[in-house]
């Protein structure tokens, strides 16, 4: 497949994925999904791939969100389509995959972008970093595992708090609470990124496979469907109407719970 928006290089035997929209702030867009798709699905039975690191082109953003203008119309059933294909082809295919995933987050991760990195197996991230998930101002709620990933990682708490006030937190923020492993300086976010990868692709390549899949059998799956489900029945209220014109619009907001 020739790629649109992804930059694809191997190099000692890690695959390095640059999500390349950065006029965009690297929004997640259908094509941008299906390429994700694609090259995940393609690193898995190549054996010349150790680990993936996946990052975003530019210096302002990681993925700041999913591309809106996309899904404005859209109704119930289109709004499960959106999330069950999402999750299955790309975050799910990122969580399950047997070659390693560090996401090596270089600037805004918002909505989609911090869900993307929250299916990624370590998250590093630059200093300047920001992460948030902003969906309830569309009158939404994450739709790609955001929900599930993120309470896994800091518990039902902070993760309630980030999602229902959708106010973004520092690279230190994330660091502290557990949400990044490590976070750098942005010059050093890529030299952090492939020694952390190389320091896990010189172990046997099937016992890193039986790890992920052994730390991932840790967490059920039922709460995903249930986001899912929650997601899509967001797409027949007004206030998701009302959340995506004032996003257009650049204006606040009026909801009216109906």
């Amino acid at each position: 497949m020739t790629y649109q928006n992804l930059l694809v290089e191997l190099r000692d035997r890690i695959l390095h994925v640059t999500i390349n929209r950065a006029p965009k702030l690297n929004a997640l867009n259908t094509q941008t999904i299906t390429e994700l798709s694609d090259v995940i699905a393609s690193a898995q039975a190549d054996p010349n791939i150790g680990g993936i690191i996946l990052t975003g082109a530019g210096e302002k953003a990681f993925v700041a969100g999913a591309d809106i203008a996309e899904f404005a119309s859209f109704n119930v059933e289109q709004g499960k389509a959106l999330a069950e294909t999402g999750q299955r082809s790309v975050f799910n295919a990122i969580e399950t995959s047997v070659k390693p995933v560090i996401a090596a987050i270089n600037g805004f991760a918002l909505g989609g972008g911090l869900e993307l990195a929250l299916s990624c197996h370590l998250r590093i991230a630059a200093d300047h970093a920001r992460l948030g998930l902003p969906e309830v101002t569309l009158g939404l709620i994450p739709g790609y595992g955001g929900t599930q990933r993120l309470t896994q990682l800091i518990g039902k708490g902070r993760a309630l708090e980030m999602i229902a006030t959708a106010e973004m937190i520092t690279a230190s923020n994330a660091l502290e609470i557990g949400i990044v492993n490590h976070i750098v300086p942005l010059g050093e976010l890529k030299e952090k990124s492939e020694e952390v990868m190389r320091k896990i692709i010189q172990h046997a390549p099937l016992a890193i496979a039986a790890a992920i899949r052994a730390v991932n059998a840790s967490t059920g799956n039922s709460g995903f469907l249930t986001e899912i489900n929650e997601f899509a029945a967001c797409f027949g209220t007004h206030d998701f109407q009302e959340g995506v014109q004032a996003f257009m619009e650049k204006r606040k907001p009026v909801f009216k719970g109906i």
